[in-house]
């Protein structure tokens, strides 16, 4: 399926988005106030982590932004080496000040598009990724970025994905699209609704659960779970 997302917003200007943004992604407790159920992902997501490998050593948070998952998984097993991959350097610099004084373990920061990650096969027990896949654009991107995580975890390691979502029927699409404009109206009322919906319609190109898991499976994943799944929001993941 080849879709043209030349209209879509590019790396540049996602970029730009997030670098003036640190100060409303650095708090733990809403972290993003427009994701629905985001505290209670971040949770089932780092427990899942915690119960699937509770003696992890070494973290990969793709699309860290300021920190949040991985401060929530260092409450859960502390002293882990945290590797954190972001676009943005502002987002990453508060995300390693944040992060500093939560572990004695080694901190790495990658500044770069997650497409480009150059990651050592079989090291990480853990992998992180919330909010971030959504920006992955073609099928080929997606099977790249999977792929490379695949390879990049321990056997017996995991991946945890909390992330918007599209739905593979149109019709159910539009059900929970009306149900999440609903809800941003509750947030900031019609204007800061359109404006959510806008930003998302020209900078994300989430995919569907189903899609995703397929995916998992398809670059060598045996075992993929969902977690929690609420309108266009789920939080799921997959064990190596």
């Amino acid at each position: 399926m080849h879709k043209n997302y030349s209209h879509k917003a590019t790396n540049e200007e996602i970029k730009k988005r997030f670098d003036s943004d640190v100060e409303r992604f650095s708090n733990l407790e809403s972290g993003q106030q427009t994701t629905v159920d985001a505290p209670l992902t971040m949770e089932l997501c780092t427990e899942a982590a915690k119960y699937i490998n509770p003696n992890a050593k070494e973290l990969l948070d793709i699309g860290c932004g300021a920190g949040n998952y991985t401060l929530k998984m260092l409450s859960k097993i502390p002293n882990l080496n945290c590797t954190l991959n972001d676009l943005s350097l502002p987002m990453l610099e508060r995300a390693r000040d944040r992060i500093s004084s939560q572990t004695t373990g080694k901190i790495t920061l990658i500044q770069d598009d997650m497409r480009n990650l150059n990651l050592p096969d079989n090291h990480f027990d853990i992998v992180l990724a919330a909010a971030t896949f959504h920006h992955l654009r073609t099928d080929t991107d997606w099977e790249l970025v999977f792929t490379k995580v695949y390879r990049a975890l321990k056997p017996g390691g995991s991946i945890w994905i909390s992330d918007l979502i599209a739905h593979d029927s149109v019709l159910i699409d539009k059900l929970f699209q009306d149900q999440y404009g609903a809800y941003l109206e509750t947030l900031g009322g019609e204007t800061y609704k359109q404006k959510v919906l806008d930003y998302i319609a020209y900078e994300d190109t989430p995919r569907s659960v189903n899609y995703q898991m397929a995916l998992l499976q398809k670059v060598g994943f045996k075992i993929t779970e969902i977690l929690h799944k609420n309108a266009c929001f789920a939080a799921f993941g997959a064990i190596k």
